[in-house]
């Protein structure tokens, strides 16, 4: 199981672009083929996806990124002489905001992964969100408009059943 993830962490720098790239593509499609002064209104549940799985790919391949930027094999040491920082050195990590500090004895820490990674990450979590919700939203509207309800008409012997109903 843990192979399973490390393997996802390894190419989530690689697939996430992909996956965004190809929402991105589709969601252009869709916007092109909308009439031109149709006004605001929500968009549609599957725009909504579409706008998730954008967000999504954004936020996992940028928190796969920050998380494999501090990734050592050897040692800690080896990591942090190879970003060029000096001296004996402790990693220190947080996963949520993602960090990974090479801590020199003196308290000087070098940040390891880079400024734009946690905006990134928070950003598409929030987009992802709003993009669910929205989804849902319209999703019940639709399913509760007047237009999809259909008034049911008992039936029963000719005669008996209310025909203005």
């Amino acid at each position: 199981m843990a192979s399973l993830l490390f393997i996802t962490l390894v190419f989530a720098p690689i697939l996430a672009p992909c996956a965004f790239v190809a929402a991105a593509v589709a969601l252009a499609r869709r916007v092109r083929r909308r009439l031109p002064g149709s006004g605001w209104h929500l968009p549609s549940v599957t725009t909504c996806a579409l706008v998730a799985v954008m967000a999504g790919a954004a936020a996992f391949g940028a928190y796969a990124w920050g998380v494999m930027s501090g990734f050592y094999i050897l040692d800690p040491d080896q990591m942090c002489a190879a970003w060029g920082v000096e001296g004996d050195h402790i990693v220190t990590r947080e996963t949520l905001p993602v960090s990974a500090q090479c801590v020199t004895s003196d308290g000087v820490g070098t940040e390891l992964v880079a400024g734009w990674v946690n905006p990134v990450i928070f950003t598409g979590l929030a987009l992802l969100v709003l993009a669910l919700m929205t989804g849902t939203v319209t999703g019940v509207r639709r399913l509760l408009s007047p237009a999809m309800t259909q008034r049911v008409v008992p039936l029963g012997p000719p005669g008996t059943r209310d025909e203005n109903a």
